[in-house]
């Protein structure tokens, strides 16, 4: 399971590929490096219509995962493709920043006592 937070760019409509089968495609723009990637998500079958209450310029956090496969063209050629296929997408805080801590505590983490300042009282045994 991977997650990715950014900015949706685009989202599609859904597309019937077969009888048993739909996707919907929809594109997260990141921003969190240098270089900004736009990254294409597919949601497949049921996943489709959690799209629905997202709007382009939305900030989310998608959870995913990563699949590959191999596929031999009728010349004989093997190729191989990889669809990140999401499972969850989330709503994120518009100030919280990418990456940052949880909104439940945004104070940092207390560094541990050093073996100078224990006190000789200490009945803990380790």
């Amino acid at each position: 399971m991977y997650k990715l937070t950014g900015t949706v760019k685009i989202i599609k409509d859904t597309v019937q590929i077969t009888e048993k089968f739909a996707k919907r495609e929809f594109v997260v723009s990141e921003t969190s490096s240098m270089y900004p990637q736009d990254i294409m998500f597919q949601a497949a079958q049921d996943k489709c219509s959690m799209l629905d209450g997202f709007n382009e310029n939305d900030q989310v956090e998608v959870s995913f995962n990563l699949r590959g496969r191999e596929w031999t063209s009728p010349q004989g050629e093997v190729k191989y493709f990889n669809t990140l296929d999401a499972w969850r997408i989330e709503k994120v805080a518009q100030g919280m920043p990418q990456g940052g801590p949880s909104d439940m505590n945004l104070d940092p983490i207390p560094a541990a006592p050093s073996a100078s300042t224990e006190s000789a009282d200490d009945d803990l045994p380790f």
